[in-house]
């Protein structure tokens, strides 16, 4: 079948497998970069020194490789029925995909650089900011407004209808943007946990993305998002007593010098 044709084209599962691999791969790559950068920011808090120029491919490896998992089911069952040249196709929905989580790098910088200011400077502002991040967080995953965009989310049969219709020689780019486009409107307030704990805390980061793949592919997703909200307003109220709770918040008190 032709590219440009908005038909499905018959599956080849072999390429299917394929195309998961290599997400996965993709996946994989990036979080033994993120893993080895962050090594060298152990602890660091806010932006970790980086100006936005350099936060922004550090925060577009991370996204890649906690997203891009969650992402490969759709993305391979769009470019398996779509036909035409596919390693082409999942290319261009990578890229659309990954540019809208690079204009989240925007105010994500914006919050870190806050938060890093109030920890240095104004600990109890800081303290409420981090319990406001876990309070937010949680009740977003049990608002209706998430319940909608994990649902899209959830159904990449759904979103195939509509991406079929679309034409040009940047359908795929569009189709990728479309979809990083609910999976930020999903899962922002879980990436905003990041700025309460340390952007760089690949405990957190490893935590997360099993929460955004366990949402989006298994049956009780849903079940298990509004799990981890609760778990989110209990963390809030228990950050009231205990800001250690929020690392990425908390100024860590100066070492005493050994005599």
């Amino acid at each position: 079948m032709n590219s440009s044709s908005p038909g499905l084209a018959r599956p080849q599962p072999g390429l299917a497998i394929q195309e998961t691999a290599l997400l996965l791969l993709l996946a994989a790559g990036a979080w033994a970069g993120t893993v080895y950068i962050a090594r060298g920011m152990s602890g660091m808090t806010g932006t970790m020194g980086l100006t936005l120029v350099l936060f922004i491919p550090v925060w577009i490896l991370m996204m890649a490789a906690m997203m891009l998992p969650s992402v490969a089911p759709t993305g391979t069952l769009y470019a398996k029925a779509m036909g035409g040249r596919r390693p082409a196709r999942l290319t261009g929905l990578i890229v659309g995909y990954l540019s809208v989580w690079t204009l989240a790098a925007l105010p994500a910088y914006g919050l870190a650089a806050l938060a890093g200011w109030l920890t240095s400077r104004h600990p109890g502002a800081a303290h409420g900011l981090a319990v406001a991040i876990f309070g937010i967080c949680g009740s977003y995953q049990l608002s209706s407004l998430k319940s909608r965009c994990l649902a899209r989310c959830r159904s990449p049969f759904g979103l195939l209808l509509r991406y079929g219709s679309y034409r040009g020689r940047f359908r795929d780019l569009r189709v990728g943007a479309h979809h990083g486009a609910y999976c930020l409107a999903c899962c922002w307030a879980l990436m905003a946990i990041l700025i309460a704990v340390g952007v760089m805390n690949v405990a957190a980061m490893v935590g997360l993305a099993a929460l955004v793949l366990i949402e989006k592919v298994w049956i009780r997703g849903p079940a298990a998002g509004r799990l981890a909200g609760i778990a989110a307003l209990a963390l809030a109220v228990a950050t009231v007593w205990v800001p250690a709770l929020a690392p990425g918040l908390h100024a860590a008190p100066p070492m005493m010098m050994g005599s």
